[in-house]
């Protein structure tokens, strides 16, 4: 749902070496599919300038948020729909628990405010996909199971009824 495979007007391609340099795998046939200059913030931080790289990584796209020193790389699968943040420590992928998107502000948040981006060209763009769902929309959010699967998705009231 939150995954992106187009350019988006205002990206260019870059090179995948900063994504191996970060530690995150890539097999060979990674494809950069465009980098953008916008704004991030981790745990509900003002935003501030980041870079985004997109990945096309096979069945996968990395698409890895630059802050600073700091880097924030988030793995998206089509089949079965799963989001995983990379675990630098570790190594490992872990499952994320929540992926939004807020209209009103251009910006795609994952595990609650952990992770936000300003993406208007995404969002726009997912608008211009599937506008009889879309519009009048603000907030669309999954939620992600034990395994990582979308277990619940939502639209914006929708979105406070209480998960058990």
């Amino acid at each position: 749902m939150l995954r992106c495979r187009f350019l988006p007007l205002g990206c260019s391609a870059v090179t995948a070496s900063a994504l191996a340099v970060s530690g995150v795998p890539l097999s060979a046939r990674a494809e950069v599919l465009y980098t953008l200059e916008t704004r991030c913030s981790f745990h509900s931080a003002v935003a501030v300038p980041c870079r985004i790289e997109a990945v096309n990584e096979g069945k996968a796209t990395l698409y890895r948020h630059m802050i600073g020193p700091v880097d924030a790389t988030v793995r998206i699968t089509d089949t079965p729909v799963r989001m995983e943040l990379w675990n630098g420590a570790t190594r490992q992928w872990k499952s994320l628990s929540t992926a939004a998107a807020r209209f009103s502000t251009n910006t795609v948040c994952f595990n609650g405010r952990d992770l936000c981006v300003v993406n208007p060209n995404y969002l726009n763009s997912v608008l211009q996909q599937s506008p009889a769902a879309m519009t009048g929309r603000d907030l669309v959010k999954v939620h992600f199971g034990a395994d990582g699967r979308v277990n619940a998705s939502c639209y914006d009231d929708g979105c406070e009824v209480k998960l058990q």
